[in-house]
């Protein structure tokens, strides 16, 4: 069973035995009947009680698998539990008002000891007849320091648990590894060959110097998913959060998710709506801009072509037409410039003041992009970026979109260096505000052309 199903399974089961138990007390103090006076108030209360009693639980780690593995450990965290429960229980009876005084107090204390049997009764037979499979954990840690060995011991100690020290990566060759019992496997140099080779899923970071180079290793070199944590110094606390702790170790994640599930959802809400409100309140502009490019410059109107999407999945652009006509024929797959020659003067016009990017409103409501996000590129450049710039890759985590942040703070040609550094700022710290002002700002970019030469 993995551990995700049996937590699931001991908070349905736990909340069917805290009201059997009461439900069953309630039987033993009356002679087999349930009294309508007396039953009244628990089943008016029975909601606040299950709740009462799975916090207690939770309190206590009942949920926690891992420190409730043996007999003991769950019969000492049930009848604190328990106890807790019965306590709280009692105090919302007499404290909830006269309807619920009636609360047999009797039966209160009867059921603490039918739910201590049953909740340590069920989990121990669940732990023989089908135990908790842990999934393997193979860790690599970066540096050989004294905390390193530490952690690598602290692990060792939860190999129950799934957790296996594949290795150590140094940080440079005067790192010595005597007191770590784990094998050196290489150098930061060669984390991303490690990682590939060992099918390593956790890198942990020991030594605070080595994390830039590792970021750029990792980046450039691996493809897999794999979580990567740093021990944090104290400057690093100061501008991120502790996510989880080994023992009385900090760690500190360098790869959460960029967005979460509701945020990704109200996103692609707003994008449909507003997609479909422009689109019909801006068509007499989409009609004389398309004119405009019929008289000077001829079929066809609007330009399609492929660019790379969220998880690189590639999908085709549309575009208003702002460059001679089979402009990359001779030159093949070039980025435009500044006083590139193949844009026409209506598509200068265009371009200057973003028109020719309105027809990708119909990208947004394909789903293909969001109004806001990482600027879409082609394939072909995105293959060459990925090899050279450290963290490129990490654009596609998130849906591109018609305008972001790179293109309301720097300039129309700006390099791509510096566009992923806008890219990567907005993909960790979005917001519905932060997508707001983006959109705001790029009006103010379209009705004064600034940033588009």
């Amino acid at each position: 069973m993995s551990r995700s199903r049996f937590i699931a399974l001991s908070i349905v089961l736990d909340a069917l035995v805290i009201n059997a138990s009461i439900v069953g007390a309630f039987y033993l103090r009356f002679g087999g009947e349930l009294p309508v006076f007396n039953f009244a108030a628990y089943a008016g209360l029975w909601p606040l009680i299950t709740a009462v009693y799975l916090g207690a639980a939770h309190v206590y780690g009942l949920y926690e698998p891992e420190r409730v593995e043996s007999t003991w450990a769950v019969a000492r965290a049930a009848i604190q539990a328990v106890t807790l429960g019965a306590i709280l229980t009692a105090a919302i009876a007499f404290f909830a008002g006269p309807r619920f005084f009636s609360f047999s107090r009797l039966a209160i204390v009867m059921a603490w000891a039918a739910q201590f049997l049953l909740l340590v009764g069920w989990r121990i037979t669940l732990m023989r007849i089908a135990p908790i499979s842990w999934p393997e954990q193979r860790i690599l840690i970066v540096g050989t320091t004294e905390v390193g060995c530490e952690l690598a011991a602290e692990f060792e100690r939860r190999a129950a648990w799934g957790y296996r020290v594949v290795g150590f990566v140094r940080r440079d060759e005067t790192e010595s590894a005597a007191a770590c019992r784990a094998p050196v496997l290489g150098d930061v140099g060669d984390v991303a060959s490690i990682v590939a080779a060992e099918r390593i899923d956790r890198v942990i970071v020991a030594s605070p110097v080595a994390i830039r180079e590792l970021i750029e290793e990792m980046a450039i070199g691996n493809e897999s998913d794999v979580r990567v944590e740093v021990i944090p110094e104290l400057y690093e606390i100061f501008i991120g959060t502790v996510d989880s702790t080994v023992s009385d170790i900090p760690l500190m994640e360098l790869t959460r998710p960029a967005t979460r599930g509701w945020f990704v959802g109200v996103k692609r809400v707003i994008d449909v709506g507003f997609s479909a409100l422009l689109l019909a309140v801006l068509s007499p502009l989409l009609l004389v801009a398309a004119l405009a490019i019929l008289v000077t410059m001829g079929w066809p109107v609007f330009f399609t072509q492929e660019r790379s999407g969220r998880d690189l999945k590639t999908f085709r652009v549309i575009k208003f037409r702002t460059m001679v006509r089979d402009a990359e024929a001779h030159s093949g797959p070039v980025l435009a410039g500044e006083d590139d020659a193949r844009i026409t003067a209506v598509g200068r016009a265009l371009r200057r003041y973003r028109i020719d990017e309105l027809p990708q409103l119909v990208n947004i409501m394909l789903g293909h992009m969001s109004f806001v996000g990482p600027r879409p590129e082609r394939p072909f450049f995105v293959e060459r970026y990925v090899k050279a710039i450290p963290g490129y890759r990490e654009r596609f985590r998130v849906k591109p979109g018609a305008t972001g942040l790179a293109q309301v703070s720097g300039h129309y040609a700006t390099t791509p260096e510096r566009k992923l550094k806008f890219d990567l700022i907005y993909m960790y710290h979005q917001t519905l505000l932060m997508d707001l002002q983006i959109l705001a700002e790029t009006v103010r970019v379209v009705l004064t052309g600034r940033g588009a030469r």
